[in-house]
């Protein structure tokens, strides 16, 4: 009993000094004069790219070189608001298909169950930054926690409008086509579809957790 209850506290301890690296790291790409994080973005796209390629990734005609795509998505990965919650929330995905529509609605599907599961993680981590900064109960932080992550198909349907930010594919040697897409979600209606289904699941458990959420959320 003591090594469980010891084993809950060393996790704790380790979700919350993950959770401070990130808002560190977040806090420094804010900070970043344009010009330097215009190089990090470059440096990091021409690396993709390279790797991308190499692997026989190509992009249809007429869409925009891959280059181009990587660096809108770098950047747009790359913006928080003030709270440090991302202006979009990204998500990845591939599929295989024996032409290329089926592989895209299939990998674009898949990138949105993807993305109700970044969309948890990120409001998970609010719920844990209210109770460090004495907004809600430890009590009240973990029975949200649990209802967000019992969440994730409800979010998964919420979601409507991503933007697609990198769309390529590649022919395999059975001819087959693989999809890779990457899609962008706005982090306030990602908030709002997180919220909705919170909501929702928590009146099918007879929760009254309504406001708790919304502190949590930045909606208060």
């Amino acid at each position: 009993m003591m090594a469980m209850a010891l084993a809950i506290v060393c996790s704790a301890s380790f979700a919350d000094d993950n959770l401070k690296e990130i808002r560190k790291e977040r806090q420094e790409i804010r900070k970043m004069a344009k010009k330097d994080l215009t190089a990090r973005v470059s440096k990091s796209v021409r690396k993709e790219a390279k790797r991308l390629k190499k692997e026989g990734w190509v992009v249809s005609p007429g869409a925009l070189p891959l280059e181009k795509q990587l660096e809108r998505s770098y950047l747009m990965e790359y913006e928080f608001g003030e709270d440090l919650y991302p202006k979009y929330i990204m998500a990845n995905a591939q599929s295989v298909g024996g032409n290329y529509d089926a592989a895209k609605t299939a990998a674009t599907s898949l990138a949105i169950t993807n993305l109700a599961g970044q969309i948890q993680t990120e409001v998970a981590a609010l719920v844990e930054n209210t109770v460090a900064n004495n907004q809600l109960s430890a009590e009240e932080a973990e029975s949200l926690t649990e209802t967000v992550m019992a969440s994730k198909n409800l979010i998964s349907q919420s979601i409507q409008r991503v933007i697609t930010t990198v769309e390529c594919y590649r022919t395999l040697n059975n001819k087959n086509k693989e999809v890779m897409v990457r899609i962008a979600y706005s982090g306030d209606m990602a908030k709002s579809a997180a919220k909705k289904a919170i909501r929702q699941t928590m009146e099918e458990k007879g929760q009254k957790l309504h406001n708790q959420l919304d502190e949590a959320l930045g909606f208060k």
